[in-house]
């Protein structure tokens, strides 16, 4: 299945997509939806059709209670960044605020003159857990996303911290849909990911190549907290990214940003005016 959030006068709804339509759920959006035991049964339930072209599609899970984050988990990025290789995960947060939906415009930050782009797999949690094992970590993710980390690497590197780079408000584009993770590859592996701006390709690569695999990751993540039903947890980038570019490219107002996954979709975004 293929399920979003969609915005309405009232608020949003949760929806499940089917070929040119989406079949609205009860419930008011994924997060609610997924906190339920039998949100599968939920999800295949009917319920009035609307044109998927008609919808606005909000943030996939727009009120993730953790947005956890993965850096340097793809090699030649790492070689691209001039890191070193990491032994565990490398981890950081997002705040809700940051997100948006699929087609919205990325706000471009006033402060920051070096945004930067990043395509990733995000896996969406569907049932809690605690010290998870890594044979029956996949049980717990409900399905798989695409999440846009646009960086602010002026302000990432400002100290050994990336959250003040990573959270710019109204930034990072999530969605379009979470596809479940029946549709796909077990951990959401061997899946083409790439990036263009302004249709000139930037990265290419695949989820084969994860250094810390989906499984491996909630594994971790659980010895450190409890992972409930809306959690959303990207996966790190592939190479390619501005950054890393001699000389450094980054993005400008007025600037579209198409991102993909094999299996899952694409994000199209505008670079909105500096704010």
């Amino acid at each position: 299945m293929r399920l979003v959030t969609v915005r309405s006068g009232a608020g949003t709804r949760a929806g499940r997509v089917e070929g040119d339509s989406v079949v609205l759920l009860g419930a008011r959006d994924l997060n609610e939806l997924l906190e339920a035991d039998d949100w599968r049964t939920l999800a295949g339930a009917a319920g009035e059709t609307v044109p998927l072209d008609m919808t606005a599609l909000a943030p996939v899970v727009p009120r993730p209670p953790k947005i956890i984050c993965l850096g340097l988990n793809y090699m030649r990025h790492i070689r691209e960044m001039g890191h070193e290789v990491p032994d565990h995960p490398t981890i950081f947060a997002k705040y809700t605020s940051s997100l948006i939906g699929p087609r919205d415009e990325i706000q471009m930050p006033l402060v920051s003159e070096r945004m930067d782009w990043e395509v990733e797999l995000a896996a969406v949690i569907g049932s809690p857990g605690r010290n998870i094992p890594i044979g029956s970590a996949l049980d717990h993710v409900a399905g798989y996303t695409i999440m846009n980390d646009i960086s602010a690497r002026d302000w990432q590197r400002r100290t050994t911290q990336f959250l003040q780079g990573k959270t710019f408000e109204h930034s990072t584009p999530v969605g379009p849909w979470l596809v479940t993770a029946d549709e796909l590859p077990p951990g959401g592996s061997g899946l083409a990911v790439r990036c263009e701006v302004d249709g000139v390709e930037m990265q290419s690569d695949t989820t084969a190549e994860l250094i810390f695999p989906v499984a491996e990751t909630i594994a971790y993540l659980s010895q450190i907290f409890t992972l409930v039903p809306g959690d959303l947890i990207a996966t790190g980038t592939p190479d390619g990214v501005g950054a890393g570019r001699t000389p450094p490219v980054f993005l400008q107002p007025g600037q579209t940003v198409r991102t993909s996954i094999e299996g899952i979709g694409e994000l199209l975004n505008v670079c909105s005016p500096a704010h």
